[in-house]
């Protein structure tokens, strides 16, 4: 009886660190050593100076403000895989994902498998909030900016062989979505490669800790996620395990560069627990999330 109103409190947590993507107010721990980003960033062959950690930092906050402001409207793909490993459930859910400027997102459903409770309750609940985020746009209160956080100055590392300035980060005010971690950002554009951390405040008492990491890709100018896994650890329901990756981003009218490879829509295979099988949902746009 318990489990419903949990696992709803749950996916508001877990969708207040979305938020924090600089991706405006609709963007928004391990394997990812390993991610892999687009070999080919910029359209020109002259090779970019190396900027000092200060110049970077206010790079990213300009491209920061750029985004938040100008994102155009892009389509995607989205794929999401949720976890309950307590209760050995799992589904899959991939959708496209429609994103008109500045404050209307829709996801079209184009396959399903795993359990429908994990649907129902986790996956559809966590994208309806998204689309009220979107609406709401409210991502500045959680906008990874000098604004929101305090950051420090850690050195360089590289991320897939691309070099990078690293960051601490923490929060400046005590607001639900902000998070202590770390940013990486390319030392030649100021990008944002990855931001990572654990949510600072718990939005409810049946949530001990979010972790997070989120992988960006740097396209036309602007910073946008293409894979987000967390990992939360609840009362009473154990421990829920997400991963959302979005690719074959596409602008309005003029193509993403790079692009990342378009997902062709394909049967996805059945969980490994559960005895559901894969469907094959209608591909039919939806603001208020209701797929049955």
């Amino acid at each position: 009886m318990l489990n419903r109103p949990i696992i709803s409190l749950v996916v508001a947590g877990l969708l207040l660190f979305c938020g924090a993507s600089i991706a405006s107010a609709q963007a928004e721990v391990s394997g990812f050593a390993n991610t892999s980003f687009p070999s080919v960033i910029f359209s020109s062959q002259t090779a970019l100076p190396r900027m000092a950690p200060e110049l970077a930092l206010a790079t990213f906050g300009q491209r920061a403000d750029h985004q938040f402001n100008e994102l155009p409207s892009y389509s995607a793909v989205t794929r999401i895989t949720a976890e309950l490993p307590q209760s050995k459930q799992r589904g899959v859910f991939e959708l496209e994902r429609r994103y008109a400027a500045p404050k209307t997102l829709q996801f079209v459903p184009v396959q399903f498998s795993g359990d429908g409770f994990v649907k129902h309750n986790v996956i559809n609940r966590l994208l309806q909030q998204e689309v009220d985020r979107t609406e709401k746009q409210d991502g500045a209160q959680t906008a990874i900016t000098e604004r929101n956080y305090k950051f420090t100055y850690k050195g360089e590392s590289e991320i897939d062989g691309r070099p990078v300035h690293v960051y601490s980060v923490k929060p400046r005010t005590n607001v639900p979505g902000l998070f202590k971690g770390h940013v990486y950002l390319d030392v030649l554009t100021g990008a944002m490669l990855r931001a990572e951390g654990k949510l600072e405040k718990s939005p409810s008492f049946f949530i001990k800790k979010i972790d997070f990491v989120t992988d960006y890709a740097d396209m036309n100018g602007f910073s946008l996620p293409i894979h987000i896994h967390s990992v939360t650890d609840a009362r009473i329901i154990g421990r829920v395990v997400m991963d959302i990756s979005t690719t074959g981003y596409s602008f309005e009218g003029n193509p993403a560069s790079p692009a990342l490879v378009p997902v062709t829509p394909a049967l996805i295979p059945a969980a490994s627990t559960g005895s559901s099988s894969p469907v094959s949902t209608t591909p039919t746009p939806i603001e208020t999330i209701s797929t049955e």
